[in-house]
């Protein structure tokens, strides 16, 4: 007797289905502590795989090995692209440098002698699928708008199709005021990406804060009475520069920054009856949106150097999960 074979057909959801269990391998330059690939691990779960990172700083690469278990590369100028393996996602929290040319000459050439050259060249020799920058607000001003000018067209003329937009990480579920820019590049020019709309979900300053904070936290009374000074001063010239003082109920903070460990004055906690106090490096973890797991390896003054130089990693997840959506 022949056997009757049915030939097996898939729907169109079928093969997305299938489609959607690919794998994606990704790497992380100028990778911090690593804050851009928790947020699309968390995104991707186990669909992503890390085959590379570097980041110059020793401490950040201390706390990164930490946490994710391979320590990140070095110097990313002295990596040769050929030494990078594949991959298919770029991630670049990457420096904003004067760039001394934009502006002056025309697309690729115009971005040597910066940072994001090296970025350019790895991806020049690579061509991943998706490109994912992150920067300060003011990089897409800056050289009255150059800058931006000249990483779009290298972007365009290597191929890629981009997205640019300032999200602040205060409508993603963190109380701080972060505006930060994110230029998301595709090498597939009929995806037109859309930005996830935030919206503040009622978060409060109280929801980060620990119950029990040692008392080296509370600054000394010469530091509090020099934050006074200068505010002071500063409001009789007519400006607003000086400490920020915030509690409990606050919305959200000021943006903390990589010098929040000379004295805190961005960031000040009020304290019934006491000098306020600094955030502790948990709390400060916390307000990037970094989990209680999150180990924090070096010293106090490292650690806030380190979370003031990285991201609000639930924006990070929520573009992410935009891009995978995208990609399937």
């Amino acid at each position: 007797m022949k056997r009757l074979i049915k030939h097996q057909q898939f729907s169109l959801f079928d093969q997305i289905s299938l489609f959607s269990q690919r794998q994606y391998r990704a790497i992380d330059l100028f990778s911090g502590i690593g804050g851009i690939r928790l947020g699309f691990e968390k995104a991707f779960k186990e669909r992503v795989e890390f085959v590379f990172s570097s980041e110059i700083d020793k401490y950040a690469r201390i706390t990164y090995e930490s946490n994710f278990g391979d320590c990140p590369h070095g110097d990313i100028t002295k990596i040769p692209p050929h030494e990078i393996p594949a991959f298919d996602i770029l991630l670049a929290g990457f420096p904003c440098q004067p760039f001394s040319h934009a502006g002056l000459k025309k697309g690729f050439d115009d971005t040597r002698g910066t940072l994001f050259f090296d970025i350019a060249k790895i991806i020049e020799f690579h061509r991943p699928e998706v490109v994912f920058l992150e920067n300060v607000k003011g990089f897409k001003n800056h050289d009255k708008g150059n800058t931006f000018a000249v990483v779009k067209r290298t972007l365009n003329n290597l191929g890629y199709k981009v997205f640019a937009e300032v999200l602040n990480a205060k409508n993603f579920g963190v109380p701080q005021n972060r505006e930060r820019i994110y230029i998301i590049a595709f090498q597939n020019h009929d995806i037109n990406f859309e930005f996830p709309i935030g919206n503040n979900q009622g978060i409060r300053l109280g929801n980060i804060l620990e119950a029990n904070v040692d008392s080296k936290y509370t600054i000394s009374d010469k530091l509090w009475e020099g934050h006074q000074r200068r505010k002071t001063e500063h409001q009789a010239k007519g400006n607003g520069f000086g400490y920020s003082l915030f509690n409990a109920d606050s919305s959200y903070t000021s943006t903390i920054s990589a010098r929040y460990y000379k004295d805190g004055s961005e960031i000040l906690i009020d304290q019934k009856s006491k000098n306020p106090r600094k955030l502790t490096p948990r709390e400060a973890a916390r307000l990037q949106g970094f989990p209680d797991e999150f180990k924090i390896i070096p010293s106090d003054t490292q650690a806030y150097k380190q979370f003031g130089n990285s991201v609000a990693v639930p924006v990070i997840e929520k573009l992410a999960k935009s891009i995978l959506a995208y990609l399937d």
